[in-house]
């Protein structure tokens, strides 16, 4: 099987789908690898890297979109890319379609196959493939806010950490998955006060026995959620709901209320975020600021550290690419039932129950 590997085109994208060390895995299972020209100098990866691992490179992205059986991306398709869709096609990527009705109806119309890495699923309900950039969004997320809280960036000029005499900082995290764990480890880490909200106990039981009591759990609800956004210096949106989209936990009547100068970094933006002030912002413009509160909502938070991320995220996708290229479209998802899952669209059907419930498509069809 052929399998295209285009250069990501989003702002700011500097990870490539997979690493030269990928591709060899796929030249050994009888394979062909096709990567743009570049696709990896982001990652640190130069075209000649790609060639010594048996792949080939294409000069352009049509080449790879044309050619290719399978094509692995790390985004979602911008609109400049719709057109190279087909029906043929096996599009294998973070799509996130609950919070974009466009790139929805667009993959729809053009009839092809798209997977999608956030809703493949075990058994056991862990999302392999969003847990190793979700690590790192939560990891990113309190170093961001540490940033922007400075008052250089328009922050509070708040120390995360205090020094001896004066507090640190009141970092405050709605979610315990993933991303919440991670951002509390390294606000934690980093001396901050640190509260976390969510509603399954057995998660906030598990996180207070892992940090033995230095980090703050409290059941999620709308008054907790008010009173703690109160004092947060720093928020961090940390809701996920599988395949759908993000719950606006925190409205924007709690972002009026906060501190001025405060930070707010949503993670959850990629599904639609789980701040009702929170929108897609970009690593060029990474920040607005509403209600006095600076609002951090870049989508591909990962794309920062690309180098790291995209070692992560071909260790988690190669099992599942090869399992696609070994056996097949079909083959493939009745042997895998995780990556059956992670099947959002088909034919011009919506495969996925979460995404179409996003859309209140009732026979998983949008409604035009």
């Amino acid at each position: 099987m052929l399998i295209g590997v285009p250069r990501e085109t989003k702002d700011g994208e500097k990870r490539v789908a997979i690493t030269p060390a990928g591709v060899t895995a796929l030249r050994q299972h009888g394979h062909e690898a096709l990567v743009e020209a570049g696709a990896g100098r982001g990652s640190g990866y130069e075209d000649e890297d790609y060639c010594v691992a048996g792949g080939a490179i294409a000069a352009t992205a049509d080449a790879v979109w044309a050619r290719a059986e399978v094509v692995l991306k790390v985004k979602e398709p911008l609109p400049s890319e719709y057109a190279r869709l087909r029906p043929e096609l096996v599009l294998f990527t973070y799509l996130h379609l609950a919070s974009s009705e466009p790139l929805t109806r667009a993959l729809l119309d053009s009839g092809v196959t798209a997977i999608g890495y956030e809703t493949v699923q075990t058994d056991a309900g862990a999302l392999p493939l969003l847990v190793p950039m979700s690590e790192i969004a939560g990891k990113m997320s309190v170093q961001i806010g540490a940033r922007y809280l400075e008052a250089d960036f328009g922050g509070r000029g708040v120390l995360v950490g205090g020094v001896p005499g004066v507090p640190p900082a009141e970092v405050v995290i709605i979610g315990c998955g993933v991303v919440g764990i991670n951002a509390a480890k390294v606000a934690m880490g980093l001396g901050a006060h640190v509260t976390i909200l969510d509603v399954d106990h057995e998660r906030l039981r598990y996180l207070d026995d892992i940090m033995h009591g230095n980090v703050i759990t409290v059941y999620s609800n709308s008054f907790n959620i008010a009173r703690a956004a109160g004092y947060a210096d720093l928020l961090v949106g940390a809701v996920l709901v599988a395949g759908a989209r993000a719950p606006k936990l925190v409205t924007a009547d709690m972002v009026r209320a906060m501190k001025r100068g405060a930070v707010i970094v949503d993670v959850a933006v990629d599904q639609g975020g789980c701040v009702e002030t929170i929108r897609p912002t970009s690593h060029s413009q990474p920040t607005y600021v509403e209600h006095g509160v600076i609002h951090y909502g870049v989508p591909n938070i990962p794309a920062a550290v690309p180098r790291t991320a995209t070692h992560a995220l071909t260790n988690a996708t190669l099992p599942y690419v090869l399992d696609l290229a070994d056996y097949g479209l079909d083959d493939a998802l009745a042997r895998n039932p995780a990556l059956a899952r992670g099947l959002n669209l088909r034919t011009g059907e919506i495969i996925h129950p979460a995404v179409a419930e996003a859309f209140n498509s009732g026979d998983s069809r949008l409604n035009y």
